[in-house]
């Protein structure tokens, strides 16, 4: 029976991860509809406020912040598109900006959250629920770690630049609470909806990309 439970666990274990991510993602958002602040967004801001934000950080975590912006995301995938030979990689590439892109529109046009209230580092517009660039950033980034995963057969190399990539990811998103706006649910809000998107969309594009 154990042996059984594991079987499954592990051939069905990207939709377990989707499954989880949804719900913690639903969960969040629907107390985002009650306009409920959590209390993890006000002690991590304290945090940061206190222990964190500087003057010498501030310039750095501005850069970092741009690497999950539109502009510069929109211009790589261009880029790439043109680099890489193989053309279907390069559709991929530019059509999952694009739906993430899609995604964050719509679930900001529902959620309707106000953006944090108080200090900023940057000026921005908009809605606040999921992060923009949290799901940006982990949208490409994450699917440049799928390429890496499938095409890269030096095991350290492969995963040096996984774990580059997430890290990556998780700065980005932090970058943005620490500039004052996003709540820290944003970010971890549009990480969990975008993982799941992202398992839907390189399960569904799989065949595309990779049969010759």
């Amino acid at each position: 029976m154990k042996q059984e439970i594991k079987k499954f666990i592990i051939k069905n274990l990207k939709w377990i991860i989707l499954f989880i991510c949804l719900i913690c993602f639903l969960g969040i958002a629907e107390d985002v509809l009650e306009d409920e602040i959590f209390n993890i967004d006000t002690s991590f801001h304290t945090f940061l406020a206190e222990h964190v934000i500087s003057d010498t950080l501030t310039p750095i975590v501005k850069i970092i912040t741009n690497l999950g912006g539109a502009t510069f995301l929109i211009v790589l995938s261009i880029i790439l598109f043109i680099v890489i030979k193989n053309k279907k990689i390069g559709i991929a590439i530019v059509g999952n900006l694009g739906i993430s892109s899609l995604l964050n529109y719509i679930l900001k046009g529902i959620l309707h959250r106000p953006r944090p209230i108080g200090y900023r580092l940057i000026e921005e517009t908009g809605y606040s629920f999921p992060s923009g660039h949290s799901m940006a950033s982990m949208a490409f980034y994450g699917f440049v770690i799928y390429l890496v995963y499938k095409y890269v057969k030096n095991k350290y190399l492969k995963w040096s630049l996984i774990l580059l990539l997430c890290i990556l990811i998780i700065v980005i998103g932090l970058s943005r609470v620490y500039l004052g706006v996003h709540y820290l649910s944003d970010v971890i809000g549009g990480f969990l909806v975008t993982v799941s998107y992202l398992i839907t969309y390189t399960h569904l594009i799989s065949e595309f990309v990779f049969e010759k």
